[in-house]
């Protein structure tokens, strides 16, 4: 089983970015983790990160012909205003799952709409970094259920 987990815009500054809401784990230090739990759970990940909406684009339309069973993803800010990403989710037809670590739902009122929910197979949000875990066992285990 093959998953990529894309991050996207200013996720590269955790650790150094609104410490109080994030705290100060790195997306390396995430990576690493998730790294060790991919491998309990018998599968490959594979990590990528942009700050770019039309890289983000393009690595998803990639998947396809990398023959990724899954997707995970953190759109950052681009959960709320980019429809091209969840069209290039849709358009692939590969099983994601949305990740935050902070709990969109308590925070600013025009973070409370995902434009990519709606594409996804479910949502992990709230759990700081453990939020990216929750979202790899989910998703590992409804692709076994398939």
């Amino acid at each position: 089983m093959k998953i990529l987990l894309i991050n996207g815009a200013n996720l590269n500054m955790l650790g150094q970015r609104e410490p109080e809401k994030y705290g100060k784990i790195t997306l390396q230090d995430i990576e690493n983790a998730l790294t060790l739990k991919s491998k309990e759970l018998g599968v490959q990940i594979d990590f990528w990160q942009s700050n770019h909406e039309g890289e983000i684009v393009d690595k998803i339309q990639q998947m396809k012909n990398e023959s990724y069973d899954g997707l995970l993803i953190n759109a950052g800010g681009y959960t709320h205003t980019s429809v091209v990403i969840r069209d290039a989710i849709s358009a692939v037809q590969i099983p994601a799952v949305e990740i935050h670590m902070t709990n969109i739902h308590a925070r600013e009122e025009f973070r409370h709409t995902s434009l990519i929910s709606g594409v996804c197979i479910a949502q992990v949000a709230g759990f700081k970094e453990l939020s990216y875990i929750f979202a790899l066992e989910g998703l590992v285990s409804y692709l076994n259920r398939k």
